[in-house]
């Protein structure tokens, strides 16, 4: 089986790639503007004539994008999450159009959800910035392509390997600064809201599960904890494993999306029928797994 992954140098696609290449017969090429790539695909510049010669030329049985943009502005955003999918389903028509399109989409479509409850597929979607506003075109370019696609939105992730961009990967960044001084303060925003932080790896298998699944599957499912855990949690579970004796301070202004979404947790339901998948890491495992992974070279970590 050859499958194309899109985006593998990311901080899930990484995490993908290394999960589909443990799949017994499968061949797994990387797609991406990197010089070392297998095919180059810059999803948002190529037009989809280029991306659908290159796309005859790796001949997949699967493409996984893994691709996308977190940050920047609304031109960078909607050029990386919207423009690009839209433009790839148009290339897979044109010159796969047989090969199974696994996208992963993100919890933040959804916008703000209800505390106590866990959000479904067939909710409303509405999302409150350019990053949740891009990926739901993104979900939308997919899902009324007509390919033989399917959507994995994929809740916080959590792991090793998280990059420092990200909440979990800055923490932990800001915890190896501080080491043991109990002077130490950090002084983040308000952490009182909820998300549902998914393992990394728990969501690499999902796609695993999605790239070789019978049959068509669901247009979207969720993919996350299916519990919503309160930022504050995640910071002092990560202090804890850090040996952190200093002080977390919630005084910092915060951004400007927790304030507006205090509560995200997905229904995990439909990918547990569709797929058989289930997270398989719990929260403590995955804090320890990206504690352990930001050690230096040569260091033992409990």
């Amino acid at each position: 089986m050859r499958i194309l992954v899109l985006g593998r140098t990311g901080y899930l696609g990484a995490h993908v790639a290394d999960r589909l290449r443990a799949l017994p017969g499968a061949r797994v090429f990387d797609g991406g503007r990197s010089p070392g790539a297998d095919f180059g695909i810059d999803l948002a510049a190529d037009p989809p004539q280029r991306m659908a010669a290159v796309l005859a030329t790796a001949a997949p049985d699967a493409v996984v994008n893994c691709a996308g943009a977190t940050g920047g502005d609304a031109v960078t955003l909607a050029e990386a999450n919207a423009r690009g999918p839209a433009a790839l389903c148009a290339a897979l028509r044109e010159a796969a159009p047989a090969a199974r399109l696994v996208h992963l989409g993100s919890a933040a479509e959804y916008g703000p959800g209800t505390p106590g409850t866990r959000v479904t597929e067939s909710a409303a979607t509405h999302p409150v910035g350019p990053y949740g506003a891009t990926k739901l075109a993104g979900t939308l370019a997919v899902t009324a392509s007509g390919l033989d696609g399917v959507v994995l939105r994929v809740g916080n992730p959590v792991g090793p390997g998280a990059p420092p961009s990200g909440l979990p990967g800055r923490i932990a960044a800001l915890l190896r600064e501080a080491g043991p001084d109990p002077e130490a303060v950090l002084r983040l925003g308000d952490l009182s809201a909820h998300r549902d932080f998914v393992d990394v790896r728990d969501v690499a298998h999902a796609a695993a599960l999605a790239v070789t699944a019978p049959g068509p599957l669901p247009p979207v499912l969720n993919i996350g904890a299916g519990r919503a855990v309160a930022v504050r949690e995640l910071v002092r579970g990560l202090a804890e494993r850090a040996g952190f004796r200093g002080r977390i301070e919630e005084e910092a202004p915060g951004s400007a999306r927790s304030a507006q979404v205090s509560w995200q947790c997905s229904d995990v339901t439909a990918a547990a029928e569709a797929l058989g998948w289930h997270p398989a890491h719990p929260l403590g495992d995955s804090l320890a797994a990206l504690w352990a992974a930001t050690a230096p070279a040569g260091t033992l970590t409990p």
